[in-house]
């Protein structure tokens, strides 16, 4: 396969803007079963990255998310909010972030990309958002080369709105990371790739991280799950 060049799809500064068709990207969203569990991490009022409920008081992200992009700074994580469902001005939950465990494997290398196979963070939310208002997704293994998932996420084309990037496929695995032919834009960084079953409730099995290219061809890579994101979420939790 030709060299791997990685963008890392970093924080990206908000807007409230968006120049993308809203109803086709909001109707899109909507036919994934429990969609409001993806919401927008608003760092400090000036960055951005996305984020997914997989316990009502976790949200799983990319951990170079918890750095500032223009300084390379670690970031407060209580300077970090997360809005679920954010769907134009209102979101579904909206919560602040107390706590934040990165994977042990992750170093930050600012102006430089990271191994995206270690790039996960698990954060805790200041109370938990009830199942009743929203169902935390469930994770399941990583998908194989060939099979097709879905990728929900905000980015600084659209961030007040979720856009989905359907069938995307699974080009290669590389040790911990997943190379994907979804297009993710800056923002995306911590969006979740999802599997979906017929008549089953979508599994979440990948977490973003960066943007890349192999030729001329625009890929993204992906971290997937092994034993430590359980440990991540027992010191967040």
């Amino acid at each position: 396969m030709k060299r791997i060049i990685g963008i890392i799809a970093a924080a990206f500064i908000l807007s409230t803007t968006s120049s993308m068709p809203v109803e086709a990207q909001s109707a899109g969203v909507r036919a994934v079963q429990g969609w409001e569990a993806v919401g927008r991490l608003n760092i400090a009022g000036r960055n951005m990255c996305t984020g997914s409920l997989i316990a009502p008081n976790l949200v799983l992200t990319a951990a170079h998310c918890l750095f500032n992009p223009q300084t390379g700074q670690a970031v407060n994580p209580r300077n970090i909010k997360f809005e679920a469902g954010l769907n134009g001005r209102r979101s579904k939950a909206s919560r602040r972030v107390v706590k934040a465990v990165i994977h042990p494997g992750y170093q930050h290398k600012w102006s430089s990309r990271s191994e995206a196979g270690s790039d996960i963070a698990v954060l805790r939310l200041d109370r938990p958002i009830a199942g009743s208002q929203i169902r935390p997704f469930a994770l399941a293994a990583a998908p194989t080369p060939g099979e097709s998932v879905d990728v929900l996420s905000y980015s600084v084309n659209q961030s007040t709105r979720p856009a989905r990037e359907k069938g995307c496929r699974i080009l290669s695995t590389r040790s911990e990371t997943l190379v994907t032919s979804c297009r993710v834009e800056f923002g995306a960084s911590g969006s979740p790739v999802l599997q979906m079953r017929p008549g089953q409730a979508p599994m979440l099995v990948s977490v973003i991280s960066a943007k890349a290219q192999i030729g001329r061809k625009r890929v993204s890579l992906a971290a997937t799950f092994d034993r430590t994101l359980r440990s991540l979420m027992r010191r967040a939790g």
